[in-house]
């Protein structure tokens, strides 16, 4: 174990591999990875963005960051099963803290997370950032926008489309995907939203994957027909966890029954290995309506996968 035998978060020497740990004590980073100011040589920045004042239902996702890094430490000790590698052996991955933004100035929120988001990437990694709601995936989409070049590739699980329309460009997790197809920051031709299950009759473009579908056509046609939308443009994948049925993540404001179930969601990213993933982000975590941090465990092992997409590229 080194001369450090715990509190990884703080003393580990290298920015690469999987070292066991008393995951139990110590310094809660996302799944034991080095909590890092400096960026150098850093090639995925795990962040998180405590924001929940722009859903609709159930608040509580502000305590979403927090809760996946504890999740995240019950499986840090080695690689998720079925991994053909480490995504730690490939990718110097650590862990920056969160977002700061004042609350007690709504209207400037969105600035301070695409600034924030901006800062990371622009000094060369990768991002994979834990929510929060879901509307911070409009700045973090301007963000990554501005770096690899609009519009990109959304590829998008959630019970929701969250493409409603909207006049006022209001700071709402039911409506960003609205704006960011209306100002060209993604391309819902090359698109795809998987696992929706509420009626949204105007699907703005996007190719939609419902979760009935995915229930009755299997793994492997939904794999194939996402791959074929999405190419080999960069892409950015967003994981709402209300995407899981209630019974795998009841931990989300808005749960919806008949979704995914965790194999199927893990098995869907897995199979996309090789895509162009530019950026990712889990949100809609709510610990407080959580069972035993099922939730919080999903939300871990679903970036986990990220991980393994973007070392996979």
């Amino acid at each position: 174990m080194g001369k450090h035998e715990g509190d990884h978060a703080i003393h580990r020497e290298s920015l690469y591999g999987t070292t066991p740990e008393p995951t139990y004590a110590g310094v809660a980073s996302f799944m034991r990875r080095k909590y890092v100011t400096a960026l150098d040589g850093v090639d995925v920045a795990v962040t998180g963005v405590p924001f929940d004042t722009a859903t609709t239902n159930r608040p509580g996702t502000r305590f979403g960051p927090r809760a996946i890094r504890n999740a995240s430490t019950i499986m840090a000790w080695e690689r998720p099963y079925g991994m053909e590698f480490d995504p730690f052996d490939k990718l110097a991955v650590a862990d920056v803290g969160d977002c700061f933004f004042d609350h007690g100035e709504p209207d400037s929120v969105p600035d301070a997370i695409e600034a924030h988001a901006t800062r990371i990437i622009e000094q060369g990694p990768g991002l994979l950032t834990l929510g929060g709601d879901h509307f911070i995936s409009y700045p973090l989409l301007k963000a990554h926008a501005k770096k690899h070049g609009a519009p990109l590739s959304l590829l998008h699980f959630d019970a929701h489309s969250d493409t409603w329309s909207d006049e006022d460009d209001r700071i709402d997790h039911g409506t960003m995907f609205y704006w960011a197809a209306k100002y060209g920051v993604v391309d819902p031709a090359s698109s795809v939203q998987i696992g929706l299950r509420t009626e949204n009759p105007d699907t703005m473009g996007f190719n939609v994957i419902d979760a009935p579908a995915v229930h009755t056509t299997g793994l492997d046609s939904v794999i194939a027909e996402t791959r074929k939308h999405l190419g080999d443009k960069p892409v950015y994948v967003t994981f709402d966890i209300d995407c899981l049925d209630p019974s795998y993540a009841p931990g989300t404001g808005t749960p919806v029954c008949g979704g995914l179930t965790s194999h199927q969601a893990m098995s869907i990213l897995r199979g996309l290995k090789g895509i162009n993933v530019v950026g990712m982000d889990v949100v809609e975590v709510a610990p407080a309506y959580d069972v035993g941090e099922i939730t919080a465990l999903a939300a871990a092992h679903i970036a986990m996968e990220m991980l393994y997409l973007y070392a996979s590229k």
